[in-house]
């Protein structure tokens, strides 16, 4: 008998089990983990605990004996409050973390992931690919918007509003009035923003069942999805059919092209490479997603452009993309089903042909994300969405650099920030931030409400919320400048050259000179959590994780 087979099978571990309400027979049975993320803190996470009742008592009927457990439940509105956000991508972490110590360590035979606000899916998936158990993740869900005298309102309208009020921007209602209406029910934001996105990314990965992204949440439709998922994650354990035989290449391929084929969140990019590397696979989702620029946008989702998340739900979802995508991507990759991604699709039909469609008629070419390269990174993230001339793709122009979002704010309000500038805001990466907290988002929209979106062109090693869709606007540069990278070199003046048809960003300084200019440093304290996060943080070019070098 192995040491495993011991600790699994200790007396001790059966007798604090019967005292459990085990029976002789219940420890025979495969032991899965409920990954639950419930919080009475934020909208995103309030159903769960109704879900996870459902997922244990399918788990049961098919056999199985369920263990709930809890992680961290970060969420952008609420638990973003602190530390100008910076406790929300560190957060991804910790749920990964979390699951580790709660799963591995008790030695149970799989998980089933309730998968809702940004930052849980990609903790789920890390999680999965580092344990490498038989996973499979329940979508979550997205809230109900409301409405004003018939016209739908959102969080996103509430979030731009509010900023825009600020810098002379009428909001389409009252702020205090659409706050009243935006969110009538659970779930994650409506619209195509990272959670949306990422709900569709696992789809596409293959590690939730075909048809289930996106969801309305709470929905006879999502309970019904629960129930298959918890009946087919016994039969994976039965299967042993685990994470790292589903999230091949191919997989990912898959996942990359769904995002593009949506024009979803720009964090994906991050959060595919950190799974990744926990999957311990040599790949690079950067050199990836140029080599699938070619695919173009399918479907307008919010805030690309009018479709609503309720129609892409109706007309096919993730799945209806990846029938559309079939002759791109990878049709041979495995899923939790235990069939390809062919067959999965060979029999179904697309049910919005006019919302989600075909590639030879597409909403715009491609790519809606571009990662660009230069002298001032070697690698820079910019969301283009729908490719129509409304927004630059090529722009040349003055530096105006700020080192907090404080000053870039009152610097826009105060109209210093004039027509052809670049705007630089910095301090805000993986180890500024800390964990790309920093707030480059409220710059976006403040320069769009500004009427400034257009005319220039904002650049950042900070992350920008999934609902940012103004200008032109390149985020997560790399390196940062709290490590050295000329974006903390950069001086008020010096020339900018962004072109997107190049895939380049360039700085217009002898790099002799360059060298000769001190960084920011560290220029944002961080104590507790924070501080451990900055000393042990890894790069973009592995997604952030924190994992030994």
């Amino acid at each position: 008998m192995t040491l495993r087979s011991l600790a699994a099978n200790s007396p001790g571990r059966r007798a604090n089990w019967k005292a459990l309400g085990l029976s002789a027979e219940d420890m025979l049975k495969p032991k899965i983990a409920v990954v639950n993320s419930s919080s009475e803190l934020a909208i995103c996470y309030a159903h769960l605990d109704g879900i996870a009742k459902i997922v244990k008592e399918a788990i049961r009927e098919a056999g199985g004996m369920p263990f709930e457990v809890r992680t961290a439940a970060p969420s952008d509105f609420i638990t973003g409050a602190a530390k100008a956000g910076s406790y929300i991508l560190a957060g991804r972490d910790i749920i990964a973390n979390d699951i580790e110590v709660q799963v591995e360590a008790a030695l149970l035979d799989g998980m089933i992931c309730l998968t809702s606000c940004d930052k849980t899916p990609p903790g789920h998936l890390m999680a999965a690919a580092r344990l490498n158990l038989p996973t499979i993740l329940v979508i979550g869900g997205y809230q109900q918007a409301g409405a004003i005298d018939g016209e739908p309102v959102d969080v996103e309208d509430v979030w731009s509003g509010q900023i825009g009020e600020r810098f002379g921007k009428k909001p389409k209602f009252p702020v205090a009035d659409m706050a009243e209406n935006a969110i009538m029910g659970p779930g994650v934001c409506a619209g195509m923003a990272t959670a949306n996105t990422m709900h569709s990314v696992v789809e596409a990965l293959g590690m939730a069942l075909p048809g289930h992204a996106p969801v309305r949440a709470n929905s006879p439709k999502m309970q019904d999805n629960a129930r298959a998922a918890a009946r087919r994650i016994v039969e994976m354990v039965h299967e042993d059919l685990r994470p790292r035989q589903i999230m091949t290449e191919g997989a990912f391929r898959n996942a990359v092209a769904t995002v593009l084929g949506v024009s979803g969140s720009i964090n994906a990019i991050k959060h595919l490479q950190a799974t990744a590397i926990e999957a311990e696979m040599d790949l690079d989702i950067f050199a990836l997603w140029e080599e699938m620029s070619d695919v173009p946008v399918l479907s307008a989702v919010r805030p690309t452009g009018d479709v609503r998340i309720e129609q892409f739900e109706d007309a096919g979802g993730a799945r209806a993309v990846l029938k559309r995508l079939l002759p791109r991507i990878s049709g041979d990759a495995l899923t939790c089903t235990g069939k390809t991604l062919a067959e999965n699709l060979a029999d179904y039909e697309i049910e919005g042909p006019d919302v989600i469609v075909p590639m030879e008629n597409p909403v715009g070419p491609g790519p809606a994300i571009a990662i660009l390269k230069g002298n001032f990174a070697t690698s820079a993230v910019v969301r283009l969405g729908v490719r129509d001339g409304s927004r630059p793709e090529e722009f040349e122009g003055p530096a105006r650099v700020f080192e907090s979002t404080a000053d870039c704010m009152q610097a826009i309000e105060d109209r210093v920030i004039q027509p052809g500038d670049v705007v630089i805001s910095r301090n805000q990466g993986l180890k500024g931030g800390p964990a790309m907290g920093g707030g480059a988002s409220l710059i976006l929209f403040a320069l769009d409400a500004a009427g400034l979106a257009k005319t220039t062109a904002f650049v950042t090693d900070g992350q920008l919320s999934g609902l940012c869709l103004k200008g032109l606007t390149v985020a997560e540069v790399s390196p940062e400048a709290a490590t050295g990278g000329p974006i903390g070199k950069v001086r008020d003046g010096d020339i900018m050259r962004i072109s997107v048809q190049n895939r380049s960003i360039d700085l217009d300084v002898p790099a002799d000179e360059l060298a000769t200019r001190d960084g920011p440093g560290y220029r944002t304290p961080a104590t507790g959590y924070l501080a451990n996060f900055r000393d042990v943080v890894r790069p973009l070019d592995t997604g952030g994780v924190l994992l030994p070098e």
